[in-house]
């Protein structure tokens, strides 16, 4: 069965449809069934969106994705930088290939805001 995935406003509008369908007398499995959801989906849901505003929702689910890239970033620096480190240091590569790398790097850094001139 392929995954859904859910957008703020998705979930928020299937929380309240649930929670419609509950005070009209269902369980909590049949309005489950009724929205498309499981209720182990439906119960992750509620304590995550529960008493979030469909804005709230929208900050929260961009502050997430923003974390998740800020995690990224040190990580990939800290590669970038010993990769660096490796050609600079060793003899594995031929002349011309290490003439590229510099280049390489140089141009990378000239594309993020850096000077390119080292």
């Amino acid at each position: 069965m392929p995954k859904k995935t859910f957008t703020p406003e998705q979930i928020v509008g299937k929380l309240r449809q649930i929670e419609v369908l509950v005070s009209k007398g269902k369980t909590v499995p049949l309005a489950c069934k009724e929205a498309g959801v499981t209720d182990q989906t439906y119960y992750r849901w509620r304590r995550e969106y529960g008493g979030l505003q469909l804005e709230q929702t929208k900050k929260l689910m961009d502050l997430q994705k923003e974390n998740a890239q800020l995690k990224r970033a040190p990580a990939t620096l800290t590669l970038e930088k010993q990769i660096l480190k490796d050609i600079a240091e060793g003899n594995f590569l031929s002349p011309t290939r290490r003439r590229l790398a510099v280049q390489h790097a140089r141009d990378r850094e000239s594309v993020n805001g850096t000077p390119a001139g080292w």
